[in-house]
């Protein structure tokens, strides 16, 4: 199983989805994630893979790490995975 997904069956075990109902293109809104619901995505992200995101989640919109949707979130995890490897 590569990154994505493992990053989509998290994201859609959050919102109660199944993994076919998660595309790159959904928001966490689309998706009925609220920001619970992302903060518990992110944990289980970093558990998943050992990382550490880089994600205020009191203030999202500074943060440096994209969760405007999937596809970005993923692509963040991939660069932060990659990251840790070197």
């Amino acid at each position: 199983m590569d990154i994505k997904d493992r990053v989509i069956k998290i994201i859609a075990e959050q919102a109660v989805l199944e993994p076919s109902d998660v595309t790159m293109d959904s928001t966490l809104e689309d998706l009925g994630i609220d920001s619970l619901g992302l903060v518990e995505s992110i944990f289980a992200i970093e558990e998943e893979f050992d990382i550490s995101v880089p994600f205020n989640a009191n203030e999202p919109q500074e943060s440096d790490f994209d969760i405007s949707s999937v596809a970005s979130i993923v692509a963040g995890i991939e660069k932060l995975v990659a990251e840790q490897k070197s």
